[in-house]
């Protein structure tokens, strides 16, 4: 899978959660401060990734990811670990 097909994938995943047009999601996007995500919604976005994708992250860790950008590196290290 390429950085682009994560890419587009990420921002599938965060429009639908946040109930945001996914061609409005820009890559250096903040989830909180950009997005308006809360807490809850952060929550809610690891479980989503991990499902879309099929894989399991350290939620702690995913927590601490702020951006697009970072989302999409973060979530193609675990499947580059799982190939």
């Amino acid at each position: 899978m390429t950085m682009d097909d994560v890419r587009t994938r990420v921002k599938s995943v965060i429009a639908h959660v946040l109930k945001a047009d996914s061609a409005l999601i820009a890559d250096e996007a903040n989830f909180i401060f950009d997005l308006g995500a809360d807490s809850m919604q952060s929550l809610e976005l690891v479980a989503a990734f991990e499902e879309e994708f099929g894989i399991e992250m350290d939620e702690d860790k995913a927590l601490e990811v702020q951006t697009v950008n970072e989302a999409v590196e973060f979530i193609s290290g675990y499947l580059r670990k799982k190939q």
